[in-house]
């Protein structure tokens, strides 16, 4: 009879107080809601530099461009057409060029709103002003 109490003591109640290996406990979920922010609240936190990319990219520009001469002079001089270096030289070349080329285009642009502005608040100072004197 002792080896039919042993039997009971290594058996494993049928009701496990563990949890299972394959359950998971229920994850819970947060909705995170980003605000949109327009182009007043923009120009208020960044002190209205995002309108001035002409003046970030120039001094980047003349930089690049300066290191692309000094690179493709350097590799040239040494008679290395067609090497790394050569290529490398170029490409700064090329992207000083890019740079200062686009914060070009972005001063004519600045210049050609800011004109257009002028001449809707003189069109509304005018009209304005008439309705005032009739």
């Amino acid at each position: 009879m002792p080896e039919e109490h042993n039997k009971d003591a290594m058996k494993t109640p049928a009701t496990s107080e563990k949890p299972k290996g394959d359950e998971r406990p229920a994850v819970s979920m947060t909705t995170v809601n980003i605000p949109l922010v327009n182009e007043v609240q923009l120009t208020a936190a960044t002190g209205g530099t995002e309108l001035s990319c002409y003046r970030c990219t120039v001094p980047f520009g003349v930089v690049v461009l300066i290191a692309g001469i000094v690179v493709t002079a350097v590799a040239y001089s040494f008679n290395s057409h067609g090497s790394t270096i050569s290529y490398f030289g170029l490409v700064l070349l090329s992207a000083g060029l890019v740079l200062l080329a686009s914060s070009a285009v972005c001063w004519k642009v600045r210049l050609e709103r800011k004109k257009e502005r002028r001449r809707e608040s003189q069109t509304a100072l005018v009209i304005n002003q008439r309705s005032i004197f009739t």
